[in-house]
């Protein structure tokens, strides 16, 4: 946690329902689920799957609509604000790590990272400068023009991670963001996000593993789309991993 504390809530959800199909084929996703996330806070969410974890991302990032209930982010309700409302967010406030990372191959992880902000709007060189930051923070500056095929595994997700930050966006979803990564380069990543938070952001993230959630503030369990238990994650003293070494 940030040295400065958990900040005000930047993105929270109430009676969140999802449900697809209908009749005997009806999937209720999610059902009635309440989340808030707040700046300087690492929230994990954890349970079987089919429990509605990436369900969940998705809604709070605005990348689909909920069959009821809301989603706020900077107190701006989602449903309020149409497709292209939406999609300003997600450009501007939230950025999304999908499970396989979604960079375009064509493209340097410098130009990968600047791409959200020149859709914005924002003139390439400024783009770029702050996509080099972006970067930078990820301890990744000296990648800026290789394309992802030439670089590892953990070295592709935090250009995923540092794209998800770029600009004035500082809240991230990552889904299963270390799935794809041994364990101690799965435990690097999750540093560097951490890191990311602690400077002054907000995430969520998606994992089944025990050791990476020891990585965050709370663990929120879902079973059939619903919280079933919160549980704020130890301080040094966890089993799971010592904190204080990070």
């Amino acid at each position: 946690m940030s040295a400065q504390g958990v900040g005000p809530v930047v993105v929270s959800a109430r009676a969140l329902t999802q449900v697809y199909g209908a009749g005997e084929t009806q999937v209720r996703a999610l059902d009635g689920v309440d989340v808030d996330l707040r700046l300087g806070e690492l929230v994990a969410v954890m349970g079987p799957s089919g429990s509605g974890k990436s369900t969940l991302l998705h809604l709070l990032g605005g990348l689909a609509s909920p069959t009821s209930g809301t989603v706020t982010v900077s107190g701006d309700d989602l449903a309020s604000l149409g497709r292209a409302g939406r999609a300003r967010v997600r450009r501007r406030r939230v950025g999304y790590v999908f499970q396989d990372l979604n960079l375009i191959p064509l493209l340097t992880a410098v130009e990968n990272v600047a791409l959200p902000l020149e859709l914005d709007g924002v003139r390439p060189g400024t783009a770029r400068r702050q996509a080099g930051e972006a970067l930078a923070a990820m301890g990744i500056e000296d990648l800026a023009h290789r394309f992802p095929a030439q670089m590892s595994g953990g070295q592709q997700q935090r250009v995923a991670i540092a794209r998800s930050l770029v600009g004035p966006r500082r809240v991230v979803l990552a889904d299963e963001p270390t799935g794809a990564l041994d364990s101690a380069t799965g435990e690097d990543v999750l540093r560097v996000l951490r890191a990311r938070i602690d400077a002054g952001a907000a995430g969520m993230i998606v994992t089944h593993d025990t050791r990476l959630a020891a990585w965050a503030d709370r663990v929120v369990f879902l079973r059939d789309g619903r919280v079933v238990d919160t549980t704020v994650v130890p301080g040094p003293e966890t089993l799971l991993g010592s904190r204080a070494a990070r």
